[in-house]
């Protein structure tokens, strides 16, 4: 019988602390602001999506620099993710630079990593396969599903006033959709992160191969 290694259970023990982790973070804002609470676009909830998305951005293209295998599918997870982080400094965008400019950025974007892929395309498959074999890509998919799906179903508005009627608060449905956006953006990470160890792993067996 295969027993997984000792690695396996401390990689598990880290992601379950950094699961808990976001849950402190997430709730962080009403212990201390109580009923002043709003979740709003500058709160450390909004943060803390940018930074799971800008270190599973690096964390990707890390990935792509080091291991061949899994270069194209990278770098088509590095832009998507990082796209998203584009899209969550929408209003410190718009205020900063001119209305609609994270679209630009986000088209911009997605036509450089669209000529990348056409470059390689005789390896998209090939990549693409390798990475759905990695503990990664479910993770990956799960957090993807909880942010552009789970989080927006969840967080209409017209569900929450029918709940709450007259006693509707736009905050109990804020910390309802960016606590689940969190919890999405927080498993790509950890499948960014989780890719990374994998592909230092294999360059490692390489060398001393």
């Amino acid at each position: 019988m295969i027993r997984p290694s000792t690695a396996f259970y401390v990689r598990t023990f880290a992601y379950l602390l950094a699961v808990g982790g976001l849950a402190y973070v997430v709730t962080l804002e009403g212990y201390r602001e109580l009923t002043a609470s709003q979740y709003g676009e500058t709160s450390l909830n909004e943060g803390l999506h940018a930074v799971a998305t800008l270190l599973a951005s690096a964390c990707f293209v890390m990935v792509a620099r080091i291991d061949e295998k899994l270069r194209t599918a990278a770098v088509m997870l590095a832009g998507l993710v990082f796209a998203k982080f584009i899209r969550e400094q929408d209003s410190l965008l718009d205020h900063h630079v001119f209305d609609g400019s994270w679209q630009l950025l986000v088209a911009a974007l997605f036509v450089l990593v669209a000529a990348y892929v056409w470059r390689h395309r005789s390896e998209v498959r090939e990549s693409l396969d390798e990475y759905a074999l990695q503990f990664s890509a479910g993770v990956f998919l799960s957090g993807f599903v909880v942010t552009v799906l789970f989080s927006r179903l969840i967080g209409r508005a017209r569900f929450w006033q029918g709940v709450m009627g007259e006693n509707y608060d736009r905050v109990i449905k804020n910390i309802a959709e960016e606590g689940t956006e969190s919890l999405g953006y927080g498993l790509i990470a950890i499948a960014a992160v989780d890719l990374l160890i994998v592909s230092l792993a294999r360059k490692r067996g390489r060398t001393r191969n």
